[in-house]
């Protein structure tokens, strides 16, 4: 087998250890391997490096195992290339199994180029990465915590989710900051609504009638504080986003006029896939990368199960997020394209079928630094001729019994009841 790389290492990568093998050339043309083991401390990471870069490594890969690849990547991509490889890709052959094997094995399918790299994203993407992705952990606590709230207001016998819209706005806060200092009286709490919500004083009053005892009161007062440190939490991660995404603010801007993308999405999609999008070279790759697309499994001329791959579950989510709002958008593409698929695959499928639509024209859009093009809510009925999508419907009213007879000046059709 031809040897595609002439120096290189394979890491068997642990949490407290890294395996290290090198491959070079021999004194009489064969190959030759060396392994040592090393600690993951950053010291140790730093002697792991200048071992390699004394044995003239230029390619080094490793198995993404969990976190503990990073450290290891990130102290030795500024002296060689790295290559983040897929386990899925090094299944080794069955029989001795230990962490030198591995990392052998490792080095060899690298020596002679049998996996492909991992996309890892370079340090400012990651950075940006690290906050929104942290962002988002802090949203849904939030809405978790909001959920708790709910729970405990139903388990003391207020219904005060029935009357008001959104339990944390400032009347409903003003109400529960209330309940919580001591306050029984549902006519004093009812009082407390602010704008339109005080024609609901009535309704309100019977909501906030209940057995609110101690036990609740301090339950609700700590998610009340737990709510109020998230919201401070998620204010000063955006604000660090904000200046960590500075360089990239021309992107965002762009992925913004897609429907149903707005700043936050846009800032996600960024951290996700970065803004070079020859990385990935085409859309078809990166929709598969991101595990949008269909899969391929073909055997004996039978296609099988079409699943998609496993690919970024963050990316996924944000793109559903993104569908979701694009199908409530009027007059767009994507609002067709979701409701011409909802009907008769469902909404999973339409939903995910519009977040590939998204993650295309973003890719496209990140390429050649353009807006969006709107194709428009009726490119469904564009796309065919007006003659065909006539005598469709000329047909379609034939097959539900009414009279259609063509004229010089026009068509005449006569319902079945009249006829």
């Amino acid at each position: 087998m031809d040897v595609v790389v002439a120096r290189c290492a394979g890491l068997d990568v642990h949490k407290d250890t890294v395996v290290a093998c090198v491959r070079t050339p021999g004194p009489d043309g064969d190959r030759v391997s060396e392994t040592r083991t090393f600690g993951t401390m950053t010291v140790e990471l730093l002697t792991l490096r200048d071992w390699l870069v004394a044995h003239g490594v230029t390619l080094v890969g490793m198995e993404s195992t969990g976190v503990f690849w990073r450290p290891v990547f990130y102290t030795l991509e500024d002296a060689m290339e790295c290559w983040l490889l897929n386990a899925q890709h090094m299944r080794n052959v069955p029989g001795r199994k230990s962490d030198v094997a591995d990392a052998g094995w490792i080095a060899q399918l690298v020596e002679h180029g049998l996996v492909r790299p991992s996309f890892v994203p370079p340090p400012p993407i990651r950075e940006l990465r690290e906050l929104t992705r942290y962002r988002k952990t802090q949203i849904e606590e939030r809405t978790r915590e909001a959920q708790r709230l709910d729970k405990s207001l139903q388990d003391a016998g207020l219904k005060l989710s029935s009357v008001a819209s959104n339990i944390l706005g400032k009347s409903g806060r003003d109400m529960l900051d209330a309940l919580v200092a001591g306050t029984r009286d549902a006519e004093v709490l009812a009082e407390l609504a602010r704008g339109r919500l005080r024609l609901e004083i009535p309704a309100l009053t019977r909501a906030l009638t209940g057995r609110f005892g101690p036990t609740h009161a301090l339950v609700v007062g700590e998610i009340l504080a737990h709510l109020d440190y998230l919201d401070e939490a998620i204010g000063r991660v955006s604000a660090r986003v904000d200046e960590v995404i500075r360089p990239f603010v021309a992107e965002r801007e762009l992925l913004t006029t897609i429907p149903g993308v707005d700043k936050r999405l846009a800032e996600a999609i960024i951290a996700e896939i970065g803004v070079d999008m020859t990385r990935f070279g085409a859309a078809a790759r990166l929709a598969s990368w991101a595990g949008m697309c269909p899969g391929q499994h073909e055997s004996a001329g039978k296609s099988r199960s079409g699943r998609a791959r496993h690919g970024d579950t963050h990316l996924q989510k944000h793109l559903a997020v993104a569908a979701m709002a694009a199908a409530r958008t009027k007059d767009t593409y994507l609002a067709a394209q979701y409701a011409r698929l909802v009907a008769r695959r469902g909404k999973a499928r339409a939903r995910k079928a519009v977040g590939h639509s998204i993650l295309v024209a973003a890719f496209h859009i990140l390429a050649a630094g353009v807006p969006y093009a709107e194709l428009g809510g009726d490119y469904y009925l564009k796309r065919n001729s007006p003659e065909r999508r006539a005598r469709k419907n000329l047909n379609d009213l034939k097959a539900l019994g009414w009279t259609v007879t063509e004229k010089p000046d026009g068509v005449s059709c006569i319902p079945p009841h009249a006829a």
